[in-house]
């Protein structure tokens, strides 16, 4: 786990400025720091030693001739397979890094070799011969990637924004489209980030920059196939499920160096810490009533015969944390767990160096709540056919908002039309009471979801939700936050549930399988109860309860947070005596308004970090 910078182009200083940007990123590979530099190519790198710790795996690495130079942030678990190959094809090797092979395998494969790394990753190759560049980023997006366009036409790219801001040529700006969509969903979810003209290259991407007519095309080279599979019986899909988990688990712990495992008590990480057994697990909790259920993990440890490490955030630890929080994360982001997983990888960086952990099971295995029909939808829909509840979500479906109208939709099993992922902060209508018309104009959350919703007309209610959740909430918010936190700790992650082989078995269980009467993941909780007594594999989702809510009672945190929402620049977005009042509304117990309330904070806190705090250039 890594991370890299370039640029293109001649600039002034360009040795020092690509260093800075180096230096921007320090946290994602302390261990140590290289650059390569051509007449129209810089590229930089940090390392975090993990496989091979000798000098002899540093990056940026060249073929034998130099005219393929890659850097690489990642792990490819597949990568000794594909060195063998190689080899065969009489390509020599000098290192134990997976970097290696990546950078021979583009020599033999070209573009090609995306179809057959299993891993995490984001990469650049600079191909001399063809005088381009070429890149990708992982079938999830584990690995973060990012680049914009100068004014002079020269391309930036890195694993985090913050870099460009070194760069003499990056013009400082907010996107003014983005705001309207986070507010409803709490993550940065167009591709064009809050920074104006720079944009994440999506999960499954890949990449050509051409350097001489400097143009860029971007391709999907994968994509996932929700199609079900009545070959097998449940069982027999229980049995394959805990021989590919275990299998992958058994992929994602090689390294060099001591590996660990998050646990939360629930049934994700702890399946992995079981079929993992490692030496250490790290749980987080809150110092607060009841909000702290680290003894579940404590007490799976016990049984494992594993030392846990455990730690109690404060309210005060939260607030403090958050301007950190967000510059690190690059986006505002106001996910609640970010900020307890910002403790947790700080725990466990004080002990490994590689944590496993359970993210993506709940979108491959359709774990989330709303997966589920509760009892009461349950019961509509045996009792009023699918033709007739199909014409009263049509009917409602163009209507402003009333209360039941997401029910009728929900019965209709039309999710295109209600379901925009596992967040749903403000409506469009209080977006439009509270922002200021300048950042209202960006498109709604429905109107991003449509084109993937496109391109699986044929699936089911059930699968349609989860490969939206696929494409828009694990990489722009789960993996998003993943990433971010335990980079800033200089811990690399490990998600065995997102594998390929994972998801080629995955997502051709039959909906029926995955969620049914008995609840949801049916087939990863019956596999999980192979090696987790009952308890562990059949507890609901709680994910980290974060008791933001009474905070927000407190005058403390009342006074927190009215400090940003009455700070002269936060008018220029907001209304700010409607904010005011949302925050007084929830502060006297007459609303429950705490989530809108600390999404508003989070992009108020990212705005003042790097536009009001930050030096350096900022556009008129």
């Amino acid at each position: 786990m890594c991370g890299f910078v370039g640029f293109t182009g001649d600039i002034e200083n360009r040795q020092q400025v690509l260093q800075a940007m180096m230096d921007r990123i320090v946290h994602r590979g302390p261990d140590m720091g290289d650059a390569f530099l051509a007449d129209n190519v810089a590229m930089g790198f940090r390392r975090l030693s993990i496989l091979d710790l000798t000098e002899a795996g540093s990056q940026p690495m060249s073929n034998a001739d130099g005219s393929v130079v890659i850097t690489f942030n990642g792990e490819i678990y597949n990568f000794q397979e594909l060195r063998r190959e190689l080899e065969a094809k009489g390509y020599e090797f000098h290192c134990d890094a997976d970097t290696e092979s990546l950078l021979h395998g583009y020599e033999e494969w070209g573009e090609g070799i995306v179809d057959r790394l299993r891993g995490m990753y984001a990469f650049v190759v600079w191909d001399k011969k063809k005088n381009r560049l070429f890149g990708a980023r992982d079938i999830f997006g584990i690995k973060p990637f990012y680049y914009c366009t100068t004014a002079q036409g020269d391309l930036l790219y890195g694993s985090e924004i913050k870099s460009f801001l070194e760069h003499p040529g990056f013009v400082k700006a907010v996107n003014k489209q983005a705001l309207r969509p986070y507010l409803t969903m709490q993550f940065p979810a167009t591709d064009e980030t809050f920074f104006e003209g720079v944009f994440k290259l999506p999960a499954a991407h890949c990449f050509t920059y051409d350097l001489a007519t400097r143009t860029m095309d971007v391709r999907r080279y994968w994509d996932a196939d929700f199609s079900d599979d009545d070959s097998k019986t449940f069982d027999q899909y229980v049995e394959e499920c805990d021989q590919v988990v275990h299998e992958s688990v058994a992929a994602h712990r090689i390294a060099d160096v001591k590996v660990g495992s998050f646990l939360s008590g629930g049934v994700d990480s702890s399946y992995i810490a079981a079929c993992l057994m490692p030496d250490n697990t790290f749980s987080v909790g809150f110092d607060y009533k009841d909000f702290n259920e680290t003894n579940y993990a404590a007490e799976l440890s016990d049984k494992l015969g594993i030392k846990n490490f455990r730690k109690m955030v404060t309210a005060d630890e939260f607030f403090e944390m958050l301007p950190q929080i967000q510059y690190h994360m690059d986006e505002p982001q106001s996910n609640l767990s970010s900020v307890p997983l910002w403790f947790l990888a700080q725990l466990a960086s004080e002990q490994v160096t590689v944590v496993l952990s359970g993210e993506g099971a709940d979108e491959l295995f359709a774990g989330y709540a709303y997966y589920e029909d509760v009892p009461s939808l349950a019961r509509f829909k045996r009792i009023v056919p699918r033709c007739i509840r199909r014409s009263l979500g049509k009917f409602v479906e163009n209507k402003s908002y009333f209360k039941g109208r997401n029910f009728l939709l929900k019965a209709a099993e039309i999710p295109e039309k209600w379901f925009t992922g596992q967040a749903f902060i403000y409506r469009p209508d209080e977006i439009d009471d509270v922002v200021k018309p300048d950042y209202a104009k960006g498109p709604d959350a429905f109107e991003l979801c449509a084109p993937v919703y496109d391109r699986v007309q044929n699936f089911c209610d059930l699968s349609k939700r989860q490969y939206l959740d696929m494409n828009m909430w694990l990489p722009g918010d789960i993996l998003l936050k993943a990433d971010k936190m335990c980079m800033a700790h200089s811990l690399e992650l490990r998600v065995p549930f997102l594998d390929k082989k994972v998801m080629e078995f995955a997502q051709h269980i039959p909906a029926r399988y995955r969620v049914n009467e008995n609840g949801n993941k049916q087939v990863l909780r019956y596999a999980a109860n192979r090696v987790l007594p009952d308890e562990w594999a059949t507890r609901p989702k709680k994910g980290f309860p974060v008791p933001i809510k009474f905070w927000l009672r407190e005058q403390k945190y009342y006074d927190y947070v009215k400090e940003y929402f009455t700070a002269p620049w936060a008018e220029e977005f907001f209304d700010t005596k409607k904010l005011m009042a949302m925050l007084d509304e929830h502060f006297e117990g007459r609303a429950l308004n705490h989530r809108k309330i600390y999404t508003t904070l989070t992009f108020l806190i990212w705005y003042k970090r790097y536009f009001v705090d930050e030096k350096g250039p900022v556009a008129a």
